[in-house]
């Protein structure tokens, strides 16, 4: 019976190439068929070196070689070792490992070896002593290495990279026939890129360095130009196909809604805040991001695009990721509308039901001018009556499908509100090309009056004790402060070694005694909403001395006479996130204090709390965290939306990402739908790819 032809969706198991062991390690890996395998690409590259014969083997020299086992012998004792003999048909090698007898369990007679390590004479013999052994498989045994560049992959403990190495090299001349290209060779000529094709041979099995790294570079493109055509798509679409209300935000309503602050707009904000205008009066819907470091002003902006709503009869939106950052957005945002006539809510999972029930039905009818809430806002029974200005904090906590949420949830023929964007972290070019790409972009420059950059200081857990002298000097002199605790209490945290105090939790912080006599409070995510309204408001009023918190106070909460944080355990925190807490402290006439105590025990900690002392500005360590930690670590999965880059890097590739996004830009508006007879295997990946987490099922 003839075998079926060979595809990519073939199972490996029906391909017949693959042993039945290393079938089940594939699997292990998610790995079922042949496209999915030709897809398991290596993360690094390593040179070997040529294999040689015993009788060419020379004194000193690192050398690789192969043969079979004839004879083994453990010795235990004072000074453990296992001996072996290794013959290959043209000489004898004896091999020796001290202090590792456990080999006597896989190296036997008989047994096909391969060994690399350095040759040294012995006598009359030649014997390598502690080589790095690689037991063969008869049935199944690498040809031998000439000094070829060999791939390391991702692997488990069920399948080493050796094992994978195999597996791949024997569905590899049958596999890449199979791959098609989505780029024609005229555009990729222009660009320098391998034909698809051979770019995964080039990764593969590689013949050069030089070869492995052209692979890479198409593969990391193309992974960089299916998400640009993605957003570019998407973009196209909203301005194309989507109406939003076109708002009155001409000078007289402007100058009227100025009035209403009790500040002067900063030159950073009035820049900001003309761009929202121009997008505001279009009848096409605005998608803006909103950048600016920590006390730039972002509510004051954010409240001048609602009350353009309001002024035009219609509705606004602002949507926090926190119950304690809407609360907060809420009191502030009364407080400036104390004495207007405009109609404030706020709707957040603790809303009783009562209450939430009639909010809901004030909004459909039309009878709430802004809500402010939580993800809340995205619950089917919250409708709008004319929702025309909806404004996200802190976007990197929301996916793309949550923000295509709430521009649905208009009850009129307004379907798309103006959506902005805001955020506290400021965002790296390549980040905001890669995650935002869909969005246009303002940065709020500058910080108002008054403001002074933070001391920062960074201390051993030895001397924490002289940031709760400085915090106790300072609430003496009429000053409050925070404590910054990575949890609650102590439930799941395992127990300081050694006499000194520690302070991981809200609980232990309170009861260390480092703080006594002062007046001290909590404030975490778990307390109730009245509570932590009467806590947030003893504190503003000065009745609390310090705040003992978790990072609930990260954002959005405002307290001028606030000017020292000790934030403990401070190397578990992002550099964003630090910077973030610091900004708490310093927004009054005292100059603000932060100290970070830490005890890191790796480099990259080490660097984040280096780089926090060195730097106050926001834009800065945010490169730096991304250099850092890496694009993955810095926004994830679970942060942006988006699927994680198997091969891109937006920080290390940022030459190649600004190239996909002049093509992909120019290829949509060539052809927004990628509807062409050349253009629907392009846009069948770009739909695998990206059509569900950029919500691309409704374009086209």
């Amino acid at each position: 019976m003839p075998q079926t032809p060979l595809t990519l969706t073939t199972t490996l198991e029906d391909s017949r190439l693959i042993p039945p062991a290393t079938l089940r390690g594939l699997r292990g890996l998610g790995i079922g068929s042949v496209g999915q395998l030709l897809a398991h690409l290596p993360t690094r590259h390593e040179q070997l070196e040529a294999e040689t014969t015993i009788a060419e083997l020379v004194p000193g020299a690192i050398c690789h070689v192969r043969g079979e086992i004839t004879a083994t012998r453990p010795t235990r004792g004072p000074r453990p070792r296992f001996e072996a003999v290794l013959h290959d048909g043209t000489g004898r090698l004896d091999l020796v490992w001290f202090n590792q007898v456990y080999l006597s369990d896989k190296i036997a007679p008989g047994v096909r070896l391969r060994v690399q390590g350095k040759v040294a004479k012995r006598g009359p013999m030649l014997q390598m002593s502690n080589p790095r052994p690689e037991v063969l498989n008869p049935e199944d045994e690498p040809e031998r290495s000439d000094g070829r560049i060999r791939p390391v992959y991702p692997a488990s403990e069920d399948i080493a990279s050796r094992k994978i190495e195999y597996a791949v090299q024997k569905i590899l001349p049958a596999a890449l026939p199979l791959v098609e290209d989505h780029l024609s060779p005229a555009f990729r000529e222009q660009r320098a890129l391998p034909e698809l094709r051979e770019a995964y041979r080039m990764l593969h099995a590689p013949q050069s360095p030089e070869e492995a790294l052209a692979g890479r570079r198409r593969l990391a493109y193309d992974e960089l130009l299916l998400l640009q055509l993605g957003v570019a798509m998407k973009r196209a679409h909203l301005r194309a196909h989507l109406r939003a209300p076109a708002l009155d935000a001409g000078d007289v309503v402007f100058a009227r809604i100025v009035k209403r602050l009790p500040f002067a707009l900063t030159p950073g904000q009035r820049s900001v805040i003309e761009e929202i205008r121009a997008d505001l009066s279009q009848a096409r819907p605005a998608n803006r991001l909103i950048q600016g470091d920590v006390g730039s002003g972002k509510t004051a902006v954010a409240l001048c695009a609602l009350l353009m709503a309001v002024a035009s009869k219609h509705q606004g939106a602002l949507l926090a990721p926190t119950e304690i950052l809407a609360e907060q957005h809420f009191a502030s945002i009364s407080k400036l509308l104390g004495d207007s006539k405009v109609r404030l809510a706020l709707l957040t999972g603790s809303t009783p039901a009562s209450e939430r029930e009639a909010t809901t039905s004030k909004l459909e009818a039309g009878e709430l001018d802004i809500v402010v809430g939580t993800h809340a806002l995205l619950s089917e029974d919250v409708r709008f009556r004319s929702l025309a200005v909806a404004i996200i904090d802190e976007q990197h906590r929301f996916g793309v499908a949550q923000r295509a949420q709430l521009r649905a949830s208009a009850s009129d023929g307004f379907a798309t509100p103006h959506v902005l964007v805001m955020t506290a972290t400021p965002i790296p070019r390549s980040l905001a090309l890669t995650l935002f790409g869909d969005l246009d972009i303002s940065t709020i420059r500058g910080l108002p009056p008054g403001r002074t950059p933070i001391e920062t200081r960074v201390l051993s857990s030895h001397d924490r004790v002289l940031a709760y002298n400085t915090l106790k000097a300072r609430i003496e002199a009429g000053e409050q402060g925070y404590v910054v605790v990575p949890a609650i209490d102590p439930t799941g945290v395992e127990s300081p070694s050694g006499p000194l105090v520690d302070i991981r939790t809200v609980v232990n912080a309170m009861e260390s005694g480092l703080l006594q006599g002062k007046r001290v409070a909590a404030l975490h995510g778990q307390l109730e909403r009245g509570t932590r309204e009467a806590v947030m408001e003893r504190f503003r009023s000065g009745v609390i001395d310090c705040l003992v918190a978790t990072t609930v106070i990260e954002v959005g909460v405002d307290v001028p006479n606030a000017s020292v944080m000790i934030v403990e355990h401070a190397d578990r925190f992002g550099l964003a996130q630090l910077h973030q807490l610091r900004g708490r402290v310093g927004r009054g006439k005292a100059k603000g204090t932060c100290y970070l105590v830490a005890d890191p025990t790796t480099p990259e900690g080490q660097a984040r709390l280096a780089v926090m002392e060195q730097s106050s500005d926001g834009f800065v360590l945010a490169e730096k965290d991304l250099e850092i930690r890496g694009f993955g670590e810095v926004f994830g999965t679970r942060q942006s939306g988006l699927p994680p880059f198997r091969i891109a890097d937006p920080f290390r590739d940022r030459e190649l990402l600004l190239m996909a996004r002049t093509d992909a830009q120019a290829m949509i508006d060539a052809s927004p739908n990628l509807l062409g007879k050349d253009e629907l295997l392009l846009r069948k990946r770009l739909m695998k790819a990206h059509g569900k987490s950029l919500a691309l099922a409704d374009v086209g």
